[in-house]
C-alpha cells in the first residue's frame, strides 16, 4: 500500500501570495533513512536525503501555488533547519527568529492536516508486518518533531518515546530501549505519579534484556528506586508489577552491586524557540539561513519525487 505526499483536500487552498501557514517536517536517521510527514521515502540509488526532501516538499508547494515552511530535523549533522520552499522548486534556509510564530492555534493546525495518531497507525502498519526498521524510523521521526513542538513532557511525545522504546526492544536494540523507555518513566514520576506504573513496568522488561554489568547495576538501581517510591504511595497494585519489583531487586542482590539513586540531570540550554528535551536527547544545532544543502536557486527543476512506502 502506498500514499501520497498530496494534500488529501483540494479546497480552501491558500492565495499565490500566501505566507507560509503550516510548517511540514522532516527528519533524516542517523543512517540517512529519510521521513517526510510521517512518509518513510523510497531514496532509490545514492540520491541526498536534502535533495529527496526539497523534492517532496516543492510538491506540496506547487500542489498549493504559494510558499511552504519546512522544519528538518537531520541527526546525520545533529541540526534542525528551516525551510521555505517555493512552487518553482527554489528554496531557502531561515534562522529560527525567522521561522513563523509558534502559537497553540497553529501547533493544533499543523497536526490538523498532517495528525500524529494516523502517523501511529502507519508505524503500526509497518510492525505488524514486521517491518521493524522502517516502524522504528518512523517513530523516531515522530518523537523528535513532537518534543520539538511541544516539550518531552507533553502527553503525545511521552506516547511517541514509549512507542520508539517498544519498536527498539523488537529490534534487539535493549540499550535503546531501556534509555527511552526510562525517560518516560522518570517524566511519568516526576508529573503524574499515578499513572507512573505500567511506565516502570515497560522499562523493566527492557531492563531485564541488559547484559552489561555496569548498565544492570546502574539502570537497575534506578528502576528500583521507582518501585519503592510506588510502593510507599501504595501504587504497586498490579500482582504482575509486585512480581518485577522484586525480580529488579533479586537480580540487583545477586550481583552484589549498589550505585546511588541518580540525581535528575539537568537540562540542556536551547536555542529560542525550541522545546525543552529530555536530558539523554543530543541536542541539535540550531538552524541558520543561506544553508547550503537546502538551498536551491530561483528556476531550478526539481528531480522526479521519491516515492512513499507504506
Amino acid at each position: 500500500m502506498s500514499y501520497s505526499l498530496t494534500p488529501r483536500d483540494q479546497r480552501n487552498l491558500p492565495a499565490l501570495s500566501a505566507q507560509p501557514l503550516i510548517r511540514l517536517d522532516a527528519y533524516v536517521a542517523e543512517d540517512g533513512s529519510t521521513v517526510v510527514n510521517g512518509h518513510l521515502l523510497e531514496m532509490g540509488g545514492r540520491r541526498p536525503p536534502n535533495e529527496a526532501i526539497l523534492d517532496a516538499v516543492a510538491m506540496f508547494a506547487r500542489t498549493l501555488g504559494a510558499p511552504v515552511a519546512a522544519t528538518v530535523i537531520d541527526r546525520t549533522v545533529m541540526q534542525v533547519a528551516r525551510l521555505r520552499v517555493y512552487p518553482d522548486g527554489s528554496s531557502r534556509t531561515i534562522a529560527d527568529e525567522d521561522d513563523l510564530p509558534p502559537g497553540r492555534e497553529r501547533t493544533a493546525a499543523e497536526e490538523e492536516a498532517f495528525p500524529p495518531l494516523a502517523r501511529v497507525e502507519r508505524i503500526i502498519q509497518h510492525a505488524q508486518h514486521e517491518e521493524h526498521h522502517a516502524a522504528f524510523v518512523l517513530a523516531s521521526a515522530l518523537r523528535e518533531h513532537l518534543t520539538l513542538r511541544r516539550g518531552a513532557e507533553d502527553e503525545l511525545s511521552l506516547e511517541a518515546r514509549a512507542i520508539e522504546a517498544y519498536l527498539a526492544y523488537l529490534r534487539g536494540d535493549y540499550t535503546l530501549s531501556i534509555t527511552l523507555a526510562l525517560t518516560v518513566a522518570r517524566i511519568r514520576c516526576r508529573t503524574d505519579l499515578n499513572r507512573a506504573a505500567p511506565d516502570v513496568a515497560r522499562a523493566t522488561a527492557a531492563w531485564q534484556r541488559l547484559m552489561d554489568e555496569g548498565q544492570v547495576a546502574t539502570r537497575g538501581q534506578e528502576l528500583l528506586h521507582m518501585w519503592e517510591r510506588l510502593s510507599a504511595e501504595g501504587l504497586l497494585l498490579e500482582p504482575s508489577h509486585q512480581a518485577m519489583a522484586q525480580t529488579v531487586r533479586s537480580r540487583l542482590a545477586q550481583g552484589g552491586r549498589s550505585v546511588p539513586a541518580p540525581a535528575p540531570a539537568a537540562t540542556p540550554a536551547l536555542p529560542a524557540g525550541q522545546g525543552p528535551l529530555a536530558p539523554e536527547d543530543k541536542p541539535l544545532k540550531p538552524a541558520r539561513r543561506g544553508l547550503r544543502r537546502f538551498t536551491r536557486l530561483p528556476g531550478r527543476s526539481a528531480g522526479a519525487s521519491p516515492g512513499p512506502t507504506a
